[in-house]
């Protein structure tokens, strides 16, 4: 089957089906204002979906490889029974707006609205009943008057801890995200060299920063912590405005990915996986599928650190080792159906309770009758390996003791998903082990969130990661980037 992206240089024939409903040995139609030029990305999640996008709008060839049988990556759906099940619960906040931007490409942003207003109700059970909760939220006042309310107010924190947790922003604040040192400290000594107390910590600093960064104040490097907080809750008044899919996660990172590839002309194959990729004697790059060659001018690994490092041909990075050296970190999330309504919210946070985050996914999954929730619990090391069973005997009467109404309520279904790698470990060092989107092999580009964005492993960061990979391959290949493509760095 030819696979080739350059049509005069075949490899043996077949009859794999595209996405887009064409035979792999059909010809590909040209795109406008195309110049000859291809690329191969692999890799089907946001980052190799979002390069293969900007590629593909700057008039390339592109054929895009993901060896499973749907695009999306780690923020897909799957089906049980009739519910439609997202693997993890996934958010964004309103200064990612690199995957706004990726909405907005594939038309999905209609399907994972923004809240008007950051607001996020905190249960404490360790309270008595009626005095459990508090809110973080913003008021429309200027940086950083927009949380003071919201924390004098916070009933989870005392007086003299909600004054230390101000003097602790704006010392935060005040920290230069450029600083290399940064990297090197880790984010729970800081805060207590800033006179933060463990319950300032568990209350405030690391209920937001597990959840964003998945891993305790401790395991974290001070300088991604500093870039959340400072992106998300000091930068501008509705920066850290939550949204999230009201859709399954397929129906945007599959299905809608889907469309947008095949209109842009992207050839699109699932269950395809690659085993090498080498350079030629001319430059051209060729891509190894079982069976078959593809060839490229260009090529963009969009795979996670471990897969790139078996790909990498030699001499491509300085240092191909450190990427062995990125950690990864696991998120374990619990999914409950309950025969009836028990949470009146659309998501909540917990404190004193393995409990972390809860979501309300009722409507999302297709669910006709009763409430299903789902727990997303990050940083979940301890817990990721646990019978389902030995997880329901833990977490079941924990929601009831946060959630009144599930006392008397019926547990349908009870079901686990894990990811062992969910994100690359955001531990002190780990930003001189990221590396960027060029190597030193021309031609060859890296994309994911593990690679040297600035930001956390987030969807924001992957989206980032495929415009850096995209952005150095049309350099090179002397194609001028899509100017829509960069409009969130203006919006930034």
């Amino acid at each position: 089957m030819p696979c080739t992206v350059q049509p005069a240089r075949r490899a043996r024939t077949g009859g794999r089906t595209m996405t887009d409903g064409r035979r792999a040995d059909e010809p590909h139609a040209d795109t406008p204002g195309g110049t000859g030029r291809s690329a191969v990305v692999v890799g089907g999640g946001l980052a190799g979906i979002t390069a293969a996008l900007a590629l593909a709008d700057a008039g390339v060839r592109v054929t895009l490889l993901e060896g499973r049988p749907r695009l999306g990556g780690l923020a897909f759906s799957f089906q049980r029974g009739e519910l439609t099940v997202d693997n993890g619960q996934h958010v964004y906040l309103r200064c990612c707006t690199a995957y706004r931007w990726f909405l907005d490409r594939v038309e999905g942003t209609a399907l994972a609205p923004l809240q008007d207003r950051l607001d996020v109700p905190v249960l404490d059970v360790a309270k008595p009943e009626g005095r459990r909760l508090g809110r973080l939220r913003r008021d429309a006042l200027p940086v950083p008057l927009h949380l003071g309310r919201s924390l004098a107010t916070y009933p989870h924190l005392s007086l003299a801890e909600r004054a230390g947790v101000g003097r602790a922003a704006l010392a935060l604040k005040g920290l230069d995200l450029a600083d290399p040192t940064l990297d090197t400290q880790d984010f729970g000594s800081w805060l207590a060299g800033r006179g933060q107390s463990a319950r300032a910590v568990e209350a405030l600093w690391d209920l937001v920063g597990v959840a964003t960064l998945n891993a305790v104040a401790g395991d974290t490097s001070l300088g991604l912590a500093a870039m959340v907080f400072k992106t998300g809750l000091l930068s501008d008044p509705g920066a850290a405005d939550i949204g999230w899919a009201r859709v399954p996660l397929g129906e945007l990172h599959d299905r809608l990915a889907r469309k947008a590839l095949d209109s842009a002309g992207v050839r699109t194959e699932v269950r395809t996986r690659v085993t090498s990729v080498s350079i030629n004697e001319n430059g051209s790059w060729s891509v190894q599928v079982p069976g078959e060659t593809l060839e490229a001018d260009a090529v963009v690994l969009a795979v996670p650190q471990r897969e790139t490092h078996e790909l990498l041909p030699p001499g491509a990075l300085d240092a191909p080792e450190n990427l062995l050296a990125i950690g990864t970190a696991p998120i374990l999330n619990i999914h409950v159906v309950y025969d009836r309504k028990v949470l009146a919210k659309p998501f909540f946070a917990a404190l004193g309770t393995p409990v972390q985050w809860v979501f309300d996914r009722t409507e999302a999954s297709g669910l006709k009758d009763g409430q299903y929730l789902a727990l997303s619990q990050s940083a979940a090391q301890d817990e990721i390996d646990e019978p389902v069973a030995a997880l329901r005997e833990r977490y079941l009467p924990e929601l009831e003791r946060l959630l009144p109404a599930a006392r008397g309520a019926q547990v349908q279904d009870f079901f686990v998903t894990r990811e062992r790698t969910a994100t690359f470990a955001p531990t002190p060092g780990v930003g001189r082990l990221r590396p960027g989107a060029r190597t030193k092999a021309p031609g060859l580009y890296l994309a994911g969130a593990w690679t040297a964005t600035g930001w956390p492993a987030t969807m924001e960061s992957a989206v980032r990661s495929g415009v850096s990979a995209a952005d150095a391959a049309l350099s090179a290949l002397g194609r001028p980037r899509p100017s829509h493509l960069f409009d969130f760095e203006e919006a930034a």
